[in-house]
């Protein structure tokens, strides 16, 4: 069995594209099954008020996102946007190219509130090494 970890990452182009990664669940019993230990560089809380939304930006730090309550809608350059409920989570790893000057044409994703609810969501720093 697989955990599913959506990614969002920079194409070599430089923008921001989603893919899917399988996580194995080879620890643990049939009834808690567990991936490997991730290390972790930290966690944050988050709450953003209903009407919240970022500009274009680009992750500063590969970092898993949890979607605790409201709804997260993150948008690409390419018009396509992916919306985030309670219980679902990315990995965000669409981080600046090396050598690059930040063009918001280009690089990065915008994130939003959505729905009735504040967003509240909660960030797991990825350690460097993992």
């Amino acid at each position: 069995m697989n955990f599913t970890k959506v990614v969002l990452y920079t194409a070599a182009d430089g923008r921001a594209k989603w893919r899917e990664e399988p996580i194995p669940l080879a620890e643990g019993t049939p009834q808690a099954m567990l991936s490997r230990v991730f290390p972790s560089g930290g966690y944050q809380l988050r709450c953003s008020p209903v009407g919240f939304r970022s500009q274009w930006h680009c992750t500063p730090q590969p970092q898993w996102v949890f979607i605790l309550a409201g709804e997260m809608e993150i948008g690409l350059q390419d018009g396509s946007s992916r919306v985030f409920r309670p219980g679902e989570h990315f990995f965000s790893a669409d981080t600046l190219p090396a050598g690059a000057s930040f063009d918001p044409k280009v690089h990065g994703h915008w994130s939003a509130q959505r729905g009735a609810s504040p967003l509240v969501t909660l960030f797991v720093k990825h350690s460097a090494g993992a």
